[in-house]
C-alpha cells in the first residue's frame, strides 16, 4: 500500500498531536517538528493543544507560553 506524501505527512502531525497530548513536558524538538509540518488548515487545531497544555499547569513553562503567542499573534 502506498500514499501520498501529503498523507504521510499529515499521519506523521496527527501521531505528534497525540504525543503531545500525552506527554506532561513535550519536548521543544517534538513541537519544532509540528510547528515545521503544520498546514494553515491544521495550525488552529495546533493552537488549541498548546492552549490545553497550558491550562492544565498550574505553573505552564515560559517557553510554551511564548510559543503561543507567537503563533496567535505573528
Amino acid at each position: 500500500m502506498t500514499i501520498s506524501t501529503d498523507d504521510a505527512r499529515a499521519e506523521l502531525v496527527k501521531t505528534l498531536f497525540s504525543k503531545v497530548r500525552e506527554d506532561l513536558y513535550p519536548s521543544t524538538t517534538m513541537l519544532d517538528l509540528i510547528e515545521n509540518l503544520l498546514t494553515p488548515e491544521e495550525e488552529p487545531t495546533y493552537v488549541v493543544l498548546l492552549q490545553e497544555k497550558i491550562r492544565s499547569e498550574r505553573f505552564p513553562s515560559m517557553p510554551l507560553l511564548i510559543r503561543l503567542s507567537r503563533l496567535v499573534a505573528p
